[in-house]
């Protein structure tokens, strides 16, 4: 089964129709067929970021429960170590701790599909074993 990490971006951009990325991830996200893998980092910033939209967090909550949508913690005191370092070594991309949670799920899952609208940060992000992301969104 296909399986894709994804980043706040294209959630947002699917919930937010005022979005410039919206007619874009529409049906890149609605013609997936396979598994989204996601941390707890990323739902927070989508639940602030389509908070100003209307019915944005509930719209939020029915397509992680639509797409099935798996979440990973990320706070356990190893991960915040690990995040906190991969932020450091990022600093002039940079790397939010929302990215820096995504590398480590990578790292985890051995999954490296990513869907984002980070194409800079993705595009030069790599694992502590040098494994790249490949990007499933062009840019």
């Amino acid at each position: 089964m296909k399986t894709w990490l994804i980043d706040t971006g294209p959630i947002v951009a699917y919930i937010d129709s005022t979005d410039p990325w919206h007619a874009s991830v529409v049906p890149v996200l609605e013609n997936f067929r396979g598994k989204l893998l996601t941390t707890a980092a990323v739902v927070v910033e989508c639940m602030h970021l389509t908070a100003s939209v209307r019915e944005g967090p509930e719209a939020l909550l029915e397509f992680i429960a639509r797409a099935g949508i798996e979440i990973f913690e990320c706070t356990r005191f190893d991960q915040l170590r690990d995040t906190v370092s991969l932020m450091a070594r990022y600093h002039n991309i940079p790397m939010d701790f929302a990215d820096a949670t995504l590398v480590l799920l990578a790292e985890a899952t051995g999954f490296h599909e990513i869907c984002t609208l980070d194409g800079r940060g993705f595009a030069t992000f790599r694992t502590r074993k040098g494994k790249r992301f490949l990007l499933v969104i062009q840019q």
